[in-house]
């Protein structure tokens, strides 16, 4: 597409841009729209609207460049809303378990992120045109997603298992005012973009510095997305071993030194190290801030729709930084902004820390009567 449009760096990164945006403009609202109509009914009418927006992209890359840039703000706004939607009802099964399991379906997330990098690499190869494998795949998301929501919970209670429903529907404070659910998101807002980053720019950088092909730095991205699926398929062990402070901080640490390795390694076998490194860190941190909001039964769709906005302005605001920085110090050194961010993101672990359970109030009617004697 790059080739095609003939895009520089910030051009490009300002068409990742127009995604994320769409994405930000949403999130405000979709806390509340989730609480209203239930996870359940937004994945349905939102698995329509990213057929949609992809169909528009599809079509916009053939015929028209504005349609195309549509189709991206509506795929956006409408990504957004499912990301909360799915969390939400994500949180209410990890509530019901007692015990760390966000991490795995953000693993489900991550499976399909792989499995669309294979399936590019391999249209690459067989010289598909994009407009063909982009609309097929806006078909399959349109048609199949709503059969899948049919299985979520039927009702997807916004409360702890010990929380009440008055508590659950309680104001309680702001979240955009409150402190814990603040830094969280700063903290997601890190990881966030170090994600982006490498899921935007590793293949246009393996390409540009090392002189590969497309299918080679399509590849890459697919090593990188295989590193964030393994390390959230397992990461709920290393959660309940470590505690969500120390697994965060161990991969930030794990990120940062990825990033460099990619950005200074001499041949694509550093390169290849440094993307296992770096996708394997990057992937537990937005997970792991969403959990740790939801763990306080009162406003969750809320405080996850902000932790995810906060979040989202990585999305937003990585891809345009790196290709700016780009323009003045090549790809790879720009991507050296991971390194520093994941070094950031260290002293914000300690928000991660378990709420205490006193804030969840529990129902009269759940407490046992002792009988009288």
């Amino acid at each position: 597409m790059r080739a095609r449009m003939d895009l520089d760096p910030a051009s490009l990164g300002l068409l990742f841009l127009v995604i994320a945006v769409g994405g930000v403009v949403v999130l405000p609202l979709a806390g509340a729209v989730v609480t209203r109509v239930g996870p359940r009914r937004a994945i349905t009418a939102v698995a329509l609207l990213v057929g949609a927006g992809l169909g528009a992209v599809a079509l916009g890359y053939a015929v028209w460049t504005p349609l195309l840039v549509a189709g991206l703000v509506l795929l956006g706004m409408s990504t957004g809303l499912w990301d909360v939607a799915v969390t939400v009802h994500a949180a209410a099964i990890e509530q019901r378990l007692g015990r760390s399991v966000m991490p795995r379906f953000f693993a489900g997330f991550s499976l399909g992120t792989v499995a669309g990098a294979c399936l590019g690499a391999l249209m690459n190869a067989w010289r598909v045109p994009v407009s063909l494998h982009i609309g097929g795949i806006a078909l399959l998301i349109a048609f199949v997603t709503p059969a899948a929501a049919r299985h979520f919970l039927p009702a997807c209670a916004r409360r702890g298992p010990g929380a009440s429903p008055a508590s659950a529907d309680r104001p309680g404070p702001t979240p955009w005012r409150d402190p814990r659910t603040v830094a969280l998101g700063c903290l997601a807002l890190a990881f966030t973009m170090a994600e982006g980053a490498g899921s935007n720019w590793i293949s246009l950088t393996v390409i540009d510095r090392h002189h590969t092909t497309a299918t080679v730095g399509t590849l890459a991205y697919a090593t990188f997305l295989t590193a964030v699926t393994l390390s959230r398929w397992l990461g709920s062990a290393i959660v309940d071993r470590l505690g969500r402070p120390a697994a965060l901080r161990a991969a930030a640490a794990a990120a940062a030194g990825g990033g460099a390795l990619f950005a200074l390694g001499p041949h694509t076998g550093t390169v290849f190290a440094g993307v296992l490194l770096w996708g394997a860190g990057a992937a537990l941190g937005f997970p792991l801030t969403l959990s740790a909001g939801a763990d306080e039964p009162v406003r969750v769709s809320d405080r996850v729709g902000v932790i995810t906005s906060i979040g989202y302005c990585g999305f937003v605001g990585g891809p345009p930084l790196i290709g700016f920085l780009a323009d003045r110090t090549g790809l790879a050194h720009a991507l050296l902004a991971v390194t520093v961010l994941m070094a950031g993101a260290v002293p914000l672990a300690g928000a991660a820390r378990p709420h205490p359970p006193a804030s969840c109030v529990p129902d009269p009617a759940a407490i046992p009567v002792m009988p009288r004697t």
